[in-house]
């Protein structure tokens, strides 16, 4: 069995100054518990906050010598928060084991001792999996099934009942960062590297405070975003419409000719017409389709930053000006 780990939490955050106060001191009481005597650190990554986020966490940081700030200089999204948190942890720390978790409590910071038991006994990711989605509302949770379940048909990667709660092993978060793609999902790369995953179930709890920031627009443009990421098959399904379009055309044009040389055919363009309506309908969605994979491209070759650090003190000097 392992010796107890030196820990090290990422915790994004965006816009969560209402329920910082509370969450902070739980997950860091909750990893002390989990690894008695081992050091432990909580890496809070602000995802350019609109609100008091950055000036509460410094707040905070003063108090708990174990909370360390980084901040963006804008909002780089989430995925770019926990590669911050994981690059920033690899570098500063000598940390064995690292922990993805929310900064809204709905992961349940008292699950990290059962996942550093796990860790203890070799496995190296341990991945928390919702069992009941709380006040997520049923709609959401058909999506959110909708999602995991479309996605993992079409990558292979299953990831069923997935969250970004999870403890890596230091060698796994090594490997995870070393993959050079610029659009990442979480998720999804943890699963498709292949090591054995230990899964706890647990139900999600409410909010610390505030709302979620996730809309219905921002998710389904982070879903389609994931997914085409991951799996070619929304481009192969172009592939097999254009198929069926063809073999479509061929028996309406032989019925056509048909009709025509047998003296049943009717005057009026109702048939043509609604051929053009639906090929022109996939000739549109199949270069949408095509124009998403070549954005990822476009986002690959520009080789710019996952994200850009707010220079320490930035605020703290601009406050200085004021005054």
């Amino acid at each position: 069995m392992r010796d107890v780990p030196q820990l090290c939490l990422v915790m994004p955050v965006f816009n969560e100054a209402a329920g910082l106060a509370q969450a902070v001191p739980r997950i860091l009481a909750a990893a002390r518990e989990a690894a008695p005597g081992g050091q432990v650190v909580l890496i809070a990554v602000d995802d350019g906050s609109r609100d008091t986020s950055a000036e509460v966490l410094d707040g905070l940081a003063a108090r708990h010598p174990q909370l360390e700030v980084i901040g963006f200089t804008r909002n780089f999204g989430k995925e770019a928060a926990i590669q911050a948190g994981l690059d920033h942890g690899l570098a500063s720390t000598l940390a064995d084991v690292f922990v993805t978790i929310d900064a809204d409590l709905q992961h349940p910071p008292e699950l990290l001792r059962q996942m550093v038991e796990h860790w203890r006994q070799g496995i190296g990711i341990v991945e928390a999996v919702k069992r009941r989605r709380g006040d997520a509302g049923r709609l959401r949770g058909a999506f959110a099934g909708g999602f995991n379940h479309l996605f993992s048909r079409l990558s292979g990667v299953d990831i069923a009942g997935a969250t970004d709660f999870k403890l890596l092993d230091r060698a796994v978060a090594v490997e995870l960062l070393s993959l050079p793609e610029r659009t990442r999902f979480f998720r999804g790369i943890v699963r498709w590297l292949g090591h054995p995953v230990v899964q706890i179930p647990f139900d999600v709890l409410p909010r610390a405070a505030g709302s979620s920031a996730w809309g219905w627009w921002s998710l389904t443009r982070y879903a389609w975003r994931n997914l085409t990421a991951f799996s070619s098959a929304p481009l192969q399904l172009v592939g097999l419409a254009g198929v069926l379009g063809l073999v479509t055309g061929a028996l309406l044009a032989a019925k056509a000719l048909y009709d025509k040389l047998s003296g049943q055919a009717l005057s009026g363009f109702s048939t043509v017409i609604l051929l053009q309506v639906i090929f022109g309908s996939l000739l549109l969605l199949s270069l949408g389709v095509i124009g998403s994979y070549i954005a990822r491209i476009y986002d690959e070759i520009k080789r710019r930053p996952y994200y850009v650090l707010r220079p320490p003190r930035q605020r703290d000097r601009a406050e200085d000006r004021s005054l």
